[in-house]
């Protein structure tokens, strides 16, 4: 500098924004030049005002740029919907604008009463970012309860505040030193603290501190208006939500309107299960069993498994119980009743959620389906009357106008010209009610009808004519199917089979004798036909009721002493006669077929003599034997 140093110079220092240790040097070249002590006095005045005009434009500076920070910040807040995003906006901010290792924020828990860490910067601490300050306790605690800034140069030391384990841990483990915090304040309540804090020692100035009260007023101002916008997002999301319940509720209040007037057509013009089915499918989606009361499927619609017969009958029970549609797992039962009477169950496997207004929908079906299973049976009882008294004229006494029996039967798909066979079903099939007798018949006209045959009621007895030649696989099929729906053993003789009107009286009456000859020989329960039981079972079925007393008489007086023999002693006697009169008396053959030797045959026989007189050979005596074995073998038929 030369000697010609002048406050003028300290005037361009601050043009150039130099650093303070600049405006030293006019003093000290002053000073090298030997400039006069009253010279050095005016550059040292000179100097010092430089100084003050420098730091009140450094703090001019520092402001603006403060300002600018907080219209910056005022800016990006403004800009931001969610409160997360908000949040962090401004714990960054405020570390940025005052140049701290860490800036966090406390947001006040009413539920609890205390204030916890809600969001940090520059945080390396997990156990610091998880800490909860009780009021009062600590910088923060403080600051949470008094709605005043507090500031330490030195927070492990300063004996201000109240002091926890668990706070300076937190606060330890971060490393932090010096810590300010000032009061998030939304009118007159403290929502939470704002803190700037250094991992060293260091005073924060007043400016700092409105610095970040100013911040912390743009935050809570935007922490509001973030809460307000969610409350409002989540207004318009609940209202949305609604609008679109009562929209469902509406459409399906439609859909169920529609489906009604489409199952009420369905009856009107006489539509089926199969289109109940299909109807409700289309409605609900999803896929449809319907059953009926022995759980027997009616109509399928869709792919679905039949579920168990035990779940049925339990959800079924609950949904007549509950007097709607159940739900059991994936699937809904609905159960078709009238009245007290059980007529089976809708099964639906839907493929979205059922609302009410949808169970509704299943339901009405339900009502839907009974009203077309009752006039389903009320056609099949016409139906049945009709084919039941066609059936009792053709085996009726004399026989009327065969012409027109034919006409009739053509009339209801019989054709009389082709064989059929007949099969009397036995009195053990009713129970003492006179409804349990309307349901075997009921039973026998469904059974015959779905095999373009007929049933009928003649005399207290339920008969049957079914198309076909096999009488006795007729009889046994009827005896095993019908014993099955009574949960008793039936009896069933059959005959035929007969082809033409004219031959049905007869065969009736053979089929009737056939019954009464399974009784005589002990072996109801059973289906067969007369053919089966050869000339003993037609032998039996001419005796009368008294057929089995006689019977018993006659097996007890021709072969009686030989029975009993083998029943005391084991012995096998009657086999031995059977065997012996089965191959033309030859003691050789009856050997063979026992595989003994023919001295034990011979002793067998011998012994038979002994019991039943040495005459049991004579002709007629062995004719009597021959036949009471063969009764006593249709008797015992498993022997």
């Amino acid at each position: 500098m030369s000697v010609m140093s002048s406050p003028v110079e300290f005037l361009e220092l601050l043009a150039r924004e130099a650093a303070a240790v600049e405006f030293e040097g006019p003093l000290v070249a002053a000073r090298a030049a030997g400039l006069p002590p009253d010279r050095l006095a005016e550059l040292e005045q000179a100097k010092v005002v430089a100084l003050r005009v420098r730091a009140l434009l450094e703090r001019r500076r520092r402001r603006e740029t403060e300002l600018s920070g907080l219209y910056d910040t005022a800016s990006d807040l403004a800009g931001l919907r969610d409160l997360d995003d908000v949040l962090r906006a401004i714990v960054h901010r405020a570390r940025i604008l005052l140049g701290t290792d860490v800036a966090y924020m406390t947001l006040n828990d009413d539920e609890r009463g205390d204030t916890y860490m809600r969001v940090t910067d520059g945080s390396i601490s997990a156990r610091f970012q998880r800490l909860r300050l009780e009021m009062g306790d600590g910088l923060g605690g403080l600051v949470a309860q008094t709605g005043t800034p507090y500031a330490t140069a030195n927070y492990p030391e300063d004996d201000r505040f109240r002091h926890t384990g668990e706070i300076d841990g937190g606060v330890g483990e971060e490393g932090l030193v010096a810590i300010l915090g000032v009061p998030l304040r939304l009118g007159s309540s403290v929502i939470g603290v704002l803190y700037a804090a250094n991992r060293s020692a260091r005073p924060f100035a007043r400016e700092e501190v409105s610095l970040l009260v100013s911040l912390a007023a743009h935050a809570a101002v935007a922490i509001d208006t973030a809460r307000l916008l969610a409350e409002t997002r989540s207004a318009l999301e609940e209202l949305s939500a609604a609008n679109g319940t009562i929209r469902a509720h509406s459409t399906s209040v439609e859909r169920a309107a529609a489906a009604h007037d489409r199952m009420t057509a369905l009856v009107v013009r006489g539509g089926g299960m199969e289109d109940v089915a299909a109807a409700v499918t289309e409605v609900l989606g999803g896929a449809l069993l319907a059953l009926d009361a022995e759980g027997r499927r009616l109509a399928r619609v869709g792919e679905i498994e039949e579920p168990d017969r035990a779940d049925i009958v339990e959800a079924v029970a609950a949904s007549r119980t509950e007097g709607r549609s159940v739900r059991r797992g994936p699937l809904w039962y609905a159960a078709v009743v009238a009245g007290a009477e059980n007529l089976g169950a809708l099964v639906l496997r839907p493929d979205d959620e059922l609302v009410d207004a949808d169970q509704r929908i299943l339901e009405r079906a339900a009502l839907v389906t009974a009203l077309l299973l009752l006039f389903r049976r009320t056609v099949a009882e016409a139906e049945g009357r009709v084919r039941g008294e066609l059936l009792d004229d053709l085996i009726a006494r004399p026989l009327r106008d065969t012409d027109a029996l034919r006409s009739r039967a053509r009339r209801i798909g019989v054709d009389l010209d082709a064989p059929h066979v007949l099969v009397a079903v036995g009195d053990d099939a009713f129970a003492e009610t006179g409804s349990a007798r309307q349901r075997v018949l009921s039973w026998a006209t469904t059974y015959a009808s779905t095999r373009g045959g007929l049933a009928a009621a003649r005399d207290g007895r339920v008969v049957l004519m079914l198309p076909g030649q096999d009488a006795g696989g007729a009889a046994r099929a009827v005896a095993r199917d019908l014993s099955r729906v009574t949960g008793r053993a039936v009896t069933a003789g059959a005959s035929g089979p007969s082809t033409g009107p004219a031959s049905l009286a007869v065969t009736f009456a053979e089929a009737e004798r056939c019954l009464t000859a399974l009784g005589a020989l002990g072996r109801a329960g059973q289906g067969a036909s007369t053919a089966e039981l050869g000339f003993v079972g037609l032998l039996l079925g001419a005796v009368g009721d008294s057929g089995d007393r006689d019977v018993t008489r006659f097996l007890t007086a021709t072969v009686g002493p030989v029975v009993d023999y083998d029943a005391r002693r084991g012995t096998a006697l009657v086999k031995t006669l059977e065997a012996y009169f089965g191959v033309g008396g030859s003691l050789a053959r009856a050997a063979e077929q026992l595989h003994v030797h023919v001295n034990t045959v011979t002793q067998r026989l011998e012994r038979v003599g002994q019991l039943l007189g040495a005459d049991w050979q004579r002709p007629e005596r062995a004719l009597e034997v021959q036949l009471a074995l063969r009764l006593h073998r249709l008797r015992t038929p498993a022997g």
